[in-house]
């Protein structure tokens, strides 16, 4: 019979792809970010447009054609890359460490073994609380990729990933 109390283990050596949650979180920071840069960029054009009295009509015309276009492809590019780059996440958790591999266009694959591990954070944005969604944030020993994040863990996972990875049975004590 399958314990339905046991928890799945966390270094089981499979790929795991995200927390299929991460697809709305990202559609709604892509979303609160092209708002801002189109609110920012509007308002730059709307400036010029007042105060430049020597912009050429056609100029006049086209700014705002090019603004709504810009616009309106942000958004497109904010609702439907998310899907695609989930599809193209993974990570990898054994007994040696933790393995993340990202990339829709070009592919990245990062492995930290735990003995490089410093400290490990979980942290949790407001959006990301509401999704019970947390942010990994993995601190290792060297200079290239002394910070590694992996956002879009279930939090509770994202907090057993911490403890397995924490180094165990040493002190930091001088």
């Amino acid at each position: 019979m399958i314990g339905v109390s046991d928890p799945a283990p966390i270094a089981d050596g499979l790929d795991h792809q995200l927390d299929p949650r991460v697809i709305p979180l990202d559609r709604i920071t892509g979303g609160i970010t092209v708002a801002i840069m189109s609110m920012a960029s509007l308002l730059g054009i709307t400036i010029a447009l007042l105060v430049g009295d020597d912009i050429p009509y056609a100029v006049r015309l086209m700014l705002p054609i090019l603004w709504a276009t810009l616009a309106l492809l942000g958004a497109w590019h904010a609702y439907r890359w998310p899907p695609r780059s989930y599809a193209h996440m993974f990570y990898r958790i054994d007994d040696e460490g933790i393995e993340i591999r990202r990339g829709v266009h070009w592919r990245t694959v990062i492995n930290i073994p735990k003995s490089r591990v410093q400290h490990i954070d979980v942290s949790q944005g407001p959006v990301e609380r509401r999704y019970g969604l947390g942010t990994l944030i993995i601190y290792t020993a060297g200079t290239d990729h002394a910070k590694v994040e992996l956002g879009g863990l279930e939090h509770g996972r994202a907090l057993a990933i911490r403890e397995h990875l924490l180094p165990r049975g040493t002190s930091d004590a001088v």
